[in-house]
């Protein structure tokens, strides 16, 4: 993990290290699910599948997006995208990490917008990080970030109705995150349920078997990995 600047760093400098923390996520998540049958799941390191760490540029309903984590094939087109998104500093004027939370939902719900409307049978599926300091961030005047973040959250997770809302996420989660580059810690919840911790591995797990639902003619999941039926 890259090492966090602190809060009073320059804007240029957090903005870079939240690059680079999304990008490492992004790459870490990739490469699991290749390990889980996704041969093809983009990005990939130097010399990796694709020869690309780049998000993948996709074409939407509502115009093109990169999406921060993909698989998609020749045959069925995109299968499953995720949108990775993080809140890694205190605001300087209300000490707490609430102000981007809007602009954050904002993003992902445009991803999962466009992404849906162009394929439908598309799984989507939303990580928003926050630092794990926004389970501390309360005052007189707010709550915690992390409280405040599941009921804006919850109604947009759970897409079930394929001719439903489009921005709605099949799995939506929000985990805490301490990046530091010696101990990092990672803890995990769906935003239906701020009380439960889930392991990260069963987010994934779900994901294989939601992806072979929605594409039952070309796949089945097993043991947390998907393979040809």
């Amino acid at each position: 993990m890259p090492t966090k600047p602190p809060d009073s760093a320059a804007p240029s400098v957090k903005k870079a290290y939240s690059e680079k923390l999304s990008a490492k996520v992004a790459l870490a998540m990739a490469d699991e699910l290749r390990h889980r049958g996704m041969r093809d799941a983009r990005p990939s390191g130097p010399g990796g599948v694709g020869a690309s760490g780049a998000e993948r540029r996709l074409a939407g309903g509502i115009g093109a997006k990169k999406v921060d984590v993909t698989w998609a094939t020749e045959e069925s087109g995109l299968l499953l995208g995720i949108s990775v998104k993080t809140i890694n500093f205190r605001d300087g004027r209300s000490k707490n990490f609430q102000k981007n939370l809007t602009n954050r939902r904002s993003d992902m719900l445009g991803e999962a917008l466009t992404l849906h409307r162009r394929s439908p049978y598309a799984v989507v599926a939303g990580f928003l990080f926050l630092d794990k300091d926004a389970k501390s961030d309360q005052t007189k005047k707010r709550n915690l970030t992390f409280v405040n973040a599941f009921p804006r959250l919850r109604i947009f997770t759970g897409r079930e109705d394929l001719a439903g809302r489009d921005e709605l996420f099949e799995r939506l989660d929000l985990l805490l995150v301490d990046a530091n580059p010696f101990t990092p810690t990672l803890e995990c919840y769906q935003v239906n349920d701020a009380t439960t911790q889930v392991p990260i591995e069963d987010a994934l797990d779900e994901l294989v078997v939601l992806v072979a639902e929605q594409n039952f003619d070309f796949y089945e999941a097993h043991g947390g990995t998907i393979r040809r039926a």
